[in-house]
């Protein structure tokens, strides 16, 4: 393995801590100072920080009933207790497996095993967590159903995996996703309040002969067996809002600002300047606007015409041009049409037969 990552499971500092240790040329390995990150060590290389021979550590498991009123953190900055308190001085190494809030209790797990914390966390992985919740008023198979079905927070997509009645005001409910407060979250959106939440099994380890803040050390024959159950399969996300309101799943983030859709073909299109929809006709497909050149003298020039089946295209007249001798070029005025303008002039009534003799 990497020497930063060996440092760090002796214990000697973080991987980042690790390299500025290696980067500073405290480390040999069989007698030669390494300055190298990408360095291996062999188990049978003898690694020396400052001047004492270090080993890596033996995994450790271990799993504790965590109190109410501790935080699962390494330090806090209002010297609130923590479960480190709760352990002695040989296993203030390890690192938890997931959190519990302050006023949650039940099981956690410390361990110096990276697979295992994948394996119990990981949304991949899955990992069942059971949860006794009690709440302050009466609940009922409906809201039991809810959970289930899952609902939209500013979290996530929150569902329960499973969840059963015991008493009017005590249920369980079992988890393969972990998000931030998800329960009391979900309970809270339903209109309860959680007064007490305790979790009571994780895989296959459950809850039973461990008082409060009691710990125990497990076996490597009963760490495999988290490894040994099959991982959950992944659940397809919900990609659009819609579908998740056509199931009956309640929305209970903020509202966001709805955006116009868009046409077939990745962008918008506008209707051309100057359309102005036919009265009393049904729509129908795509009308396409185009723009014929001049047929001849006594016909605008511009004339619309329209076709249906094909998307709208929109092509500008040419530009008119000016005489360099003209009046307008001067001025920036547009030259006027040449020949007659306006109307044509009315013709006179035809005269009568010509008096005087047939024939000359």
């Amino acid at each position: 393995m990497r020497l930063n990552r060996y440092l760090s499971q002796c214990g000697i500092a973080s991987r980042r801590g690790a390299e500025e240790i290696i980067l500073g040329g405290r480390v040999s390995i069989n007698g030669h100072v390494i300055t190298e990150l990408a360095t291996q060590v062999n188990p049978e290389d003898k690694v020396v920080v400052d001047g004492s021979p270090v080993r890596t550590e033996a995994p450790v498991v271990l799993v504790l009933n965590k109190p109410k009123g501790y935080l699962c953190s390494r330090g806090d900055k209002h010297e609130r207790m923590t479960i480190y308190d709760l352990l002695p001085l040989k296993y203030q190494n390890l690192h938890h497996v997931g959190r519990l809030d302050k006023d949650s209790e039940g099981l956690i797990l410390l361990t110096n095993r990276g697979d295992l914390s994948h394996r119990i966390i990981h949304p991949s992985q899955g990992a069942e967590k059971e949860y006794e919740v009690v709440v302050d008023q009466a609940l009922n198979p409906d809201v039991m159903a809810k959970l289930v079905k899952g609902m939209m927070t500013e979290e996530g997509f929150a569902r329960a995996e499973r969840t059963w009645m015991d008493g009017d005001y005590r249920a369980h409910i079992v988890l393969k996703m972990g998000l931030k407060r998800q329960i009391r979250m979900m309970l809270y959106y339903l209109g309860y309040e959680v007064t007490r939440l305790t979790r009571i099994r994780i895989g296959w380890l459950k809850l039973h002969g461990l008082s409060k803040g009691a710990y125990k050390e497990l076996t490597p024959t009963e760490v495999e067996r988290f490894f040994k159950e099959e991982p959950a399969k992944p659940k397809l996300e919900r990609s659009k809002l819609g579908d998740e309101k056509d199931d009956g799943i309640e929305d209970h983030r903020p509202a966001a600002r709805k955006r116009a859709p868009k046409r077939e073909g990745g962008s918008e299109t506008r209707e051309p300047r100057g359309f102005k929809p036919t009265r009393g006709k049904k729509s129908g497909p795509t009308a396409r606007f185009s723009e014929d050149k001049p047929a001849g003298r006594g016909k605008k020039s511009g004339s619309a015409s329209w076709s249906s089946g094909d998307k709208p295209s929109y092509s500008k007249p040419k530009s008119k041009t000016f005489s360099p001798r003209s009046r307008s070029g001067e001025t920036g005025r547009d030259e006027k049409p040449r020949g007659r303008s306006g109307p044509p002039a009315r013709r006179p009534a035809p005269r009568g037969p010509r008096r005087g003799p047939s024939s000359r």
